[in-house]
This record gives structure tokens, C-alpha cells and sequence, in this order.
């Protein structure tokens, strides 16, 4: 019976016609029934499920994607250049928690860089013909023109970190302020006295938030803040190097240095080191994201771990919500739309 099933009456694949006529039911009521809705009566459900069974009839998500106006695919924009995404595990942890809470549901996800001008009038075509769902942006800067692209197209967005404390667009970050200030006071605690930072790129605002972060360590201790003692960063190796070189002329006293992300620490690192100066009997180091990097750094570096795949995650299931809502985020309020996760100091040698 299944056998001759397969195949409809017209010979193709079997159509949801057939399958209505099989289980003696309307056409609508089987569209329910494959699309879950629970206002069918058990029985009836049951008599569809055998129908599809039997005729071997598969759903053509293409044509209900058509039918809905949907695309049932979201885009990862990343406006960086691939050899950054390729560099940071902060990247490939995002995009691992974005693929496993992907897994369970139809949409197809697509990775695309927007790091160059070119780059991002190609990406401002693609998404004004409305071929994905929704967007996932991550790693945005201050003055970055996709978010208000996508608010223009009305586009559901979800945006890795807020670009500042008045973010409209909904938002997934971890808590930037906290992981700071719990460097910095980790280190007051080890006794440190000169504790320098070597900042993120200052038009990020969760690397600014790190910074207040020092800062009001410091002030709550009872401690000077030195502006000398703080010099930004871009959150690459070479930063962290060029940074540290920096630091190390301005205050040779140093004996802290909080550096706001594990790769640039790996760059500071090598030069304390060109420099003679011994970690942490000299100079303690604290990272941050708790990466691969700072677990096999020598010594192992002591690192403030943001959950960044959880962060992933947590965008899909706000982007979900968009998508299924579809009204701006504005008209909406900003209510549970700006989701802030702990962070935790991870102790190791380094400090």
C-alpha cells in the first residue's frame, strides 16, 4: 500500500489535495495539521498523519516559505574583515551558539562580511530585496550605518552589544561594566599597586563600559585613576603589543595590567617578556573572554569569561520573536528586548 503510495495520481509527488482526499478531510484542515496547530481534534489528526503516511507525502517548505512572504533564512553579518573573524574565538563561540540553537528549527543561516565599503553596498542591495528573514549583527561600532539600514527596511535585527546606553534595536551582550571592575578589583586584591588597562576600540560600547568599569574600581578602592595608565587598543594581538610597548614607556612602575580581551593580552605578553619582566612576579596580566588563548598561555592567563555562546543563543531566540512578530522594536517598547548576561573572573598564574 505505502509502496504505490509514493507517487500521486498524477505520478509526481503526491499533492496536499490527495492527501486531503485520502483522510476525507478539507484541505485547510491538513495545512493545519502539518503546521502543528492545535485546533484540530485528535482524531482527525490522526486520520491526516496516516494519509501522509501512506501516500508518502512530503510538505514543500519552499512553497509555504513563498506563501508566507518568507525566506526561511536569517543572515550573520559580521562588518569586520574575514581575517578578524578568523583570528578571535569571540567570533566562532558566537557563531557556535547561533548554529546550535538554529539546529532545531528550518532557517538556514548565512555568514557575510562586511568589513570594506564594497563590501557593504553589495550587503545593502542584498538585504533591500528582502532575501533573508532577519539579521544577526555582530560586532557593530558606533557610527555603523547597518543598523539604521535595517530599521529603514524594516528588517528584525538583533544586535550583538548595544551601540550605546540608548540602543532602539534589540540586543544581546554580556556584562561588560561587571567584568571590569571585577579585574581590576581581583588585582587590588593581589596587592597591585600601578594597575594600567590596555582598552577595546573605544567606539565599541561594551569596550567603554569595561573602561568605567576600571575606572570605578579604582575610585571605590580609594585609588587615583592615572590616564596615562590607560591606552586603547584594538582588540587584535598587534594592539595588544603596540599598547603594552606604549604603556611600558609611560609608567615603567607598572606592576598590573588589565587588558580587555585574551588576544591582545597574548600580544602584551611577548613584549613584558622582550622587556625582562617576569609574570606575574612582576607585572600580573588579566584578559578577557576566557578563550582558548588565555588556557594555554604561559603562565595560563587569569581572564574574565563572558558566555559568549550563550550570547549566541540568546540572539537566535530574539531574532525568532522578531521574525514571528515583525513590528518595529520601537513601537514595541524596549521591554526583556535588551538581554544583559553574567560574566565571571577566571583566576589562573598570570596573576
Amino acid at each position: 500500500m505505502a509502496g504505490h503510495g509514493a507517487r500521486g495520481r498524477s505520478g509526481g509527488r503526491p499533492t496536499l489535495e490527495e492527501v486531503a482526499a485520502r483522510a476525507g478531510v478539507g484541505r485547510g484542515t491538513v495545512s493545519r495539521v502539518i503546521n502543528g496547530s492545535p485546533r484540530v481534534s485528535d482524531a482527525t489528526r490522526a486520520a491526516v498523519e496516516a494519509a501522509v503516511a501512506e501516500l508518502g507525502y512530503v510538505p514543500n517548505t519552499a512553497a509555504r516559505a513563498l506563501a508566507a512572504n518568507r525566506t526561511d533564512a536569517i543572515a550573520m553579518v559580521v562588518p569586520e574583515p574575514e581575517t578578524r573573524f578568523f583570528a578571535e574565538p569571540y567570533f566562532s563561540d558566537i557563531l557556535k551558539g547561533v548554529g546550535a540553537q538554529l539546529s532545531d528549527t528550518e532557517m538556514q543561516l548565512l555568514l557575510i562580511f562586511a568589513g570594506s565599503d564594497r563590501e557593504r553596498r553589495r550587503l545593502a542591495q542584498y538585504l533591500a530585496a528582502h532575501r533573508v528573514d532577519g539579521v544577526l549583527l555582530v560586532s557593530v561600532h558606533a557610527d555603523d550605518p547597518l543598523p539604521d539600514l535595517l530599521s529603514q527596511l524594516e528588517i528584525p535585527a538583533v544586535i550583538s552589544g548595544p551601540r550605546s546606553e540608548r540602543e532602539t534595536l534589540p540586543s544581546v551582550d554580556s556584562d561588560n561594566y561587571g567584568g571590569g571592575r571585577s579585574a581590576v578589583e581581583h588585582l587590588i586584591e593581589r596587592g597591585r599597586a600601578r594597575i594600567a588597562t590596555i582598552t577595546g576600540r573605544l567606539d565599541v560600547y561594551g569596550a567603554q563600559r569595561r573602561v568605567v568599569g576600571y575606572r570605578e574600581a579604582l575610585v571605590d578602592a580609594g585609588r587615583e585613576v592615572d590616564e596615562r595608565l590607560i591606552v586603547p587598543g584594538d582588540f587584535t594581538e598587534e594592539g595588544g603589543r603596540r599598547a603594552m610597548k606604549e604603556l611600558l614607556a609611560r609608567c615603567p612602575d607598572l606592576d598590573a595590567v588589565f587588558v580587555e580581551s585574551d588576544v591582545m593580552a597574548s600580544g602584551a605578553r611577548q613584549v613584558l617578556r622582550e622587556a625582562g619582566r617576569r609574570i606575574p612576579d612582576d607585572v600580573a596580566l588579566v584578559g578577557y573572554d576566557d578563550s582558548a588563548i588565555a588556557r594555554h598561555m604561559d603562565p595560563p592567563l587569569t581572564s574574565v569569561r563572558q558566555p559568549i555562546v550563550e550570547m549566541g543563543r540568546a540572539m537566535i531566540d530574539l531574532l525568532l520573536d522578531e521574525i514571528a512578530d515583525r513590528r518595529p522594536a520601537v513601537s514595541r517598547g524596549l521591554e526583556r528586548r535588551q538581554v544583559v548576561l553574567p560574566t565571571e573572573l577566571v583566576a589562573r598564574d598570570s596573576s
